[in-house]
């Protein structure tokens, strides 16, 4: 037998699968990993088994035998497999890159181990009188009395305890619990646990009464599982009960044998959405995120592989969770950027679980209370099947707006954070004894520091941006390299105390909302706030039990939250994505303003909430207004039609980064030159005009952790010819990529 044999060393000229031969007393499968020699020198290196063949493809090379096998299943399933080698041509990474996706890091190198623990319990075939009459004096008095307590424990519990548990239950017993081991009266044997996640928030299984919107989901959704329907697209407003919807698909697959997969784009919903799929499904359900430690997310990779769950929840790396019989997919809130990755390889959830659909026959779900533009478009044109949720369970009415004008508060001596309106609402919330959101998506005290004098402004050394304050700490942070400086009492330009700090942030709030209402209790949660492990968990737990009566928040609190208690949201500053360059800026400002809005009003009590702009005309906020998602849709659409961008084209950015800012720059010069000869000669000839725009210019964020940022970036209309010309465009790269690395992204998340 012979291995095809992936090794696991990250470098393009190795790209490639070796050849060696399985030792006789070895047992190999697709998806092994194993240790093998490697090089001329035979250093051991790992590897992954993606194929085996019973003869060589040249029989006159000389082979080398794999040493070792590291774990005894298949730690990929051939589903994986299929997937990895899509991902390389798709996103252009190495082999390797995209297998290590699929595993926990500490697998490879032997990092991290089963956790195990010694047991002990009394052995089958002791005879207790004898035992006990052997540890009796001539005066009835005990020789060893601890040892009598220690098998009195045992015999009473009848069963057997953790070795640690005795220790710590009968203090100082080490050396009687170690005798009667020896004496065999007691076995003590090792045991493999699993470490249990913390961070779940408990919740209660409860039964409801579906409405006949999710009925006549739940049914659509369940026949086209059984007839491998593909993608459906849930657009259901907030509070309409897309989760339920959820539980009972996933059920029903469960129910056919095969396992389920669930995808939240951020941490922080994790812990709520983790405790109602437990308290539905019991231990079937195993957690995968990033704040999990080594040790639990090795554990909760292990338990999906060994087939011990059949349900997984997490973050965008749930997508690659290692299940064998796989029928569905489901990613809430869809429109999220998250469920990109800014890292290599550079793929995009959603993609990545449509194509794992295909490959496993699987169906996949995607909800959202505001559905990107580009996946309702899909489902307008028949690309997915759309279903609907237009009203909320038991009828609930949606949340009422009130929009503030902040440029009118402003003339009439307003100059604060808080509106008078939203004052009032806060006032009328916490007197009744309920609960408020505060939203604005920015941390930090204050955005920039400048000086009123010259009007210098403090910004990163290593990067192009300003520095934002943090007055808990009483420094200056950069939000892209990390950078920390205490804040200098005098201008460092013109010397003078002219200091002013500019903008607001969530700490600013936090500290203006203890000064307005110093009886109610607020809590925050941005990233500064839930940096340590599990605190989003102590967050949320925290405001669900009542212990605050307010939540400040960045865009963690704006989305798949469910507190029955909050009547109140208020958007402190609704123009803080309106005016972003980018095309996708009313979109996203329509979805944080309708999402956040949507965290109120849930249970028995109607919602209000309070917008702060100072652009109370604009789309995004007229459509969110009225809730009027498809208005917002058809109104966008004709503006991305008229400018043709997304989805009826696509951007293209090669990112350039190095120290030497010519340099780079002539560089971008010449890949813009290659990158257009490429792109036209696969167009060919008349159809030159599919090529909309291509340009080489400095990165609009030029300098970035300490290096100098040029792009080129390519609009291309799409047709029958995109796909042949994206493969141009990557061929283009790899030959110019030898001397410096490319960073290639198709729409991107930000064009910064």
């Amino acid at each position: 037998m012979f291995a095809q044999v992936a090794v696991d060393i990250a470098h393009s000229k190795i790209d490639r699968l070796f050849t060696y031969t399985v030792p006789d007393a070895m047992q190999l499968e697709p998806g092994n990993h194993v240790l093998v020699p490697f090089g001329r020198g035979n250093k051991l290196a790992e590897g992954f088994v993606l194929m085996l063949s019973t003869a060589p493809a040249d029989p006159d090379i000389k082979l080398k035998s794999v040493f070792k096998l590291l774990e005894p299943y298949p730690i990929f399933t051939k589903e994986q497999l299929s997937l990895a080698y899509w991902m390389r041509e798709t996103y252009r990474c190495l082999l390797v890159d995209a297998l290590r996706l699929m595993i926990p890091a500490q697998l490879r190198g032997g990092r991290i181990k089963e956790k195990t623990q010694y047991i002990v319990r009394l052995a089958e075939d002791a005879d207790f009188a004898a035992i006990h009459a052997s540890m009796m004096n001539k005066d009835g008095s005990l020789k060893a009395p601890r040892q009598a307590e220690i098998l009195e424990m045992l015999q009473k519990t009848g069963a057997p305890i953790a070795y640690n548990e005795v220790l710590k239950f009968l203090p100082g017993s080490s050396n009687a619990l170690n005798a009667l081991i020896t004496k065999g009266f007691i076995i003590r044997e090792e045991f493999t646990i699993f470490r249990t996640p913390a961070g779940i928030l408990k919740q209660e299984n409860t039964t409801v009464d579906l409405t006949a919107s999710q009925e006549n989901t739940i049914g659509t959704i369940c026949f086209g599982m059984k007839t491998e329907r593909g993608t459906f697209l849930i657009h259901g407003v907030t509070g309409s009960g897309k989760t339920e919807v959820y539980m009972h698909c996933i059920n029903s697959c469960i129910e056919n044998g095969q396992h389920a997969i669930v995808l939240v784009p951020e941490i922080s919903l994790t812990p709520q959405t983790m405790g109602l799929f437990r308290a539905r499904f019991g231990n079937k359900v195993a957690l995968l995120h990033s704040r999990l430690s080594a040790g639990e997310r090795f554990d909760e990779w292990r338990k999906i592989r060994l087939g011990l769950v059949q349900v997984a929840v997490g973050a965008r790396s749930v997508v690659f969770a290692p299940f064998d019989k796989l029928g569905l997919i489901v990613v809430d809130e869809e429109h999220e950027q998250s469920y990109q990755s800014e890292t290599s390889p550079r793929y995009h959830a959603i993609e990545v679980a449509r194509k794992r659909c295909l490959i496993s026959k699987a169906t996949l779900i995607l909800g959202s209370a505001t559905p990107s533009i580009t996946s309702y478009y899909r489902a307008k044109t028949g690309r997915y099947t759309l279903l609907e949720l237009p009203e909320r369970v038991n009828l609930r009415p949606m949340p009422k707006f009130k929009i503030v004008d902040m440029r009118e508060e402003y003339l009439c001596g307003n100059t604060g954070i808080f509106s008078n309106m939203l004052l009032d609402e806060l006032d009328a919330c916490l007197k009744a004894g309920k609960q408020a959101i505060l939203f604005l998506n920015r941390r930090g005290y204050s955005t920039f520091i400048s000086c009123r004098s010259c009007g210098y402004v403090f910004q990163c050394k290593n990067c192009d941006i300003s520095m934002t304050y943090h007055r808990t700490e009483n420094r200056v942070k950069c939000h892209y390299c990390g950078l920390t400086e205490t804040v200098p009492e005098l201008c460092p330009n013109c010397g003078r105390k002219f200091i002013k700090y500019s903008g607001i942030g969530t700490q600013q709030v936090h500290e203006q909302m203890n000064y307005r209402f110093p009886k109610a209790a607020a809590l925050r949660m941005d990233f500064d706030s839930t940096r340590s492990k599990d605190a989003h968990e102590k967050i949320l737990s925290a405001f669900a039990r009542k212990e605050a009566q307010v939540l400040i928040g960045t865009q963690m609190v704006a989305k798949g939250l469910d507190f029955p208690d909050v009547t109140l949201v208020g958007v402190i500053d609704a123009d803080k994505s309106m005016y972003l360059p980018d095309y996708r800026s009313a979109e996203r400002t329509f979805q944080l303003l309708t999402q956040v809005a949507g965290r109120a009003g849930r249970d028995e009590i109607p919602g209000v909430v309070v917008v702060q702009t100072n652009s109370p005309l604009h789309p995004s906020i007229r459509f969110a207004r009225t809730h009027d998602y498809k208005g917002f849709f058809t109104y966008e659409l004709a503006q991305r039609r008229a400018a043709l961008f997304p989805p009826f084209s696509l951007f293209i950015r090669v990112l350039l980064t190095g120290k030497e800012e010519s340099q780079l720059y002539s560089e971008a010069l010449h890949i813009g030159r290659e990158l257009e000869k490429a792109a036209l000669i696969a167009l060919g000839s008349g159809n030159n005009k599919d090529l909309i725009y291509l340009c080489a210019s400095p990165s609009p964020i030029k300098k970035r952790q300490g290096d100098y940022r040029y792009q080129v970036l390519i609009k291309l209309l799409r047709t029958e010819r995109t796909a042949q010309v994206l493969n141009a465009i990557y061929d283009c790269i790899d030959e110019n990529s030898k001397e410096r690395y490319f960073t290639v992204e198709i729409n991107p998340n930000d064009l910064f």
